[in-house]
């Protein structure tokens, strides 16, 4: 099988933040030390290697950028500082750009301008789409419930609580066919180009059912994050962020109805106690990233891609938006209730449109995917192994 070698492969690498990829030798110290390299799947050093010989289509095969989840033991015992680690999170932010197949992903990676222009537009249109169809009521500083705290539903003038309510969650299931088409679709993209098209492996049928659990498994614990022995606590972290956002989601996009009522529940109830576990493991990940990022202090975080702090940014401001809203509801502040849920929104609504499907969030689902085609070809590896077996040693 012939072996396409692409000279200028770097180039177009080095737009998503690849650096210092020359540097490596291949002593292999990278590879020893990373407590999740396997048989099979030998990273960081192998896909170094392709990058280092133009060879694309073999990279585009490769989930070992995904299985890395960058504790940063290698950067740190690298002996050319050649930072493996950082090499693979630019490999992701690439990947990323190449299974999608609308081109957006590249366009955001790649340029300021563009991922700013379009968080401002899509922030402009909820604004304006407010004040057209959605005007505060002037009235809306009776509208307070037994409590004392506004009733949310009530503050738009000429629509009634339920109209309210069905019109953020048509928004909001809008928002997420089309998020979630993008995925799904960049997800099926990711799926031919590492296990259709790779012709040196044959998966057995059998696998694609005995080996999703696993799928389901990864993203909801984020085990294999545990086997990185450098640093418990950024896993933690790790969980927290992953659990909190993906709780947040769930109940913006689709139990919106069953959270954004008239009645502001106790403390202690479900509905706000999720709420508020959602809240600090996303503002706990925040802190110890956005601190860890200004110190420089720790090898994973000692390199930012503008793409990160825009991340960072945009999920604080998500965050501290909503934690006013809840804050100035409850205590009766009608109009900076109204005024901070527009912004809110305004922030919240960019993020996802941009950041799931094209950029930073994607990853919480090309990471466990990633696994699931390993694994998928790790068992078509041990069902060969085992067909070529001589029968004196079956």
């Amino acid at each position: 099988m012939s072996t396409r070698i692409n000279p200028d492969f770097k180039k177009d690498l080095i737009e998503f933040g690849i650096d210092e990829w020359n540097e490596c030798f291949h002593c292999g110290n990278c590879t020893a030390i990373c407590p999740l390299t396997e048989n099979g799947f030998l990273f960081p050093r192998k896909g170094i290697r392709s990058i280092q010989m133009g060879l694309k289509d073999k990279l585009l095969r490769n989930v070992d950028p995904w299985l890395c989840y960058y504790c940063g033991d290698c950067s740190d015992t690298c002996p050319r500082d050649a930072n493996p680690g950082e090499l693979m999170m630019a490999l992701r932010r690439y990947l990323t750009s190449v299974y999608d197949w609308t081109g957006l992903s590249k366009k955001f990676y790649t340029s300021k301008i563009w991922e700013l222009s379009a968080i401002i537009i899509f922030a402009l249109l909820i604004i304006v789409l407010f004040a057209i169809f959605l005007p505060l009521n002037p009235n809306a500083a009776q509208l307070v419930n037994e409590s004392g705290g506004v009733m949310i539903n009530s503050l738009v003038d000429g629509v009634s609580a339920e109209q309210f309510v069905r019109i953020i969650e048509y928004g909001d299931w809008t928002m997420a066919i089309i998020v979630a088409f993008l995925l799904i679709s960049n997800i099926l993209n990711m799926f031919y180009k590492v296990v259709l098209k790779d012709n040196s492996v044959s998966i057995p049928f059998y696998a694609y059912f005995t080996e999703a659990w696993r799928l389901i498994y990864n993203f909801v614990t984020q085990a294999k994050f545990s086997k990185c022995d450098s640093n418990k606590f950024y896993w933690v972290g790790h969980l927290l962020i992953m659990t909190g956002y993906s709780i947040m989601f769930a109940v913006v996009v689709v139990f919106l109805p069953e959270f954004q009522i008239e009645e502001i529940k106790d403390w202690y109830h479900w509905q706000r106690l999720l709420g508020y576990y959602s809240t600090f493991g996303i503002l706990f990940f925040l802190v110890y990233v956005t601190i860890s990022r200004i110190r420089k202090n720790e090898i994973k975080t000692k390199y930012s891609h503008p793409t990160d702090w825009l991340f960072i940014v945009m999920l604080g401001l998500t965050t501290i938006t909503g934690i006013l809203v809840h804050i100035f509801r409850i205590n009766g502040m009608v109009a900076a209730t109204y005024y901070t849920y527009i912004i809110h929104l305004a922030i919240l609504v960019p993020m996802i449109m941009i950041e799931v499907p094209f950029s930073k969030w994607s990853h919480l689902a090309y990471r466990p995917f990633a696994i699931y085609f390993a694994n998928l070809k790790r068992a078509a590896y041990a069902k060969e192994a085992k067909t070529n077996v001589s029968p004196a040693y079956a």
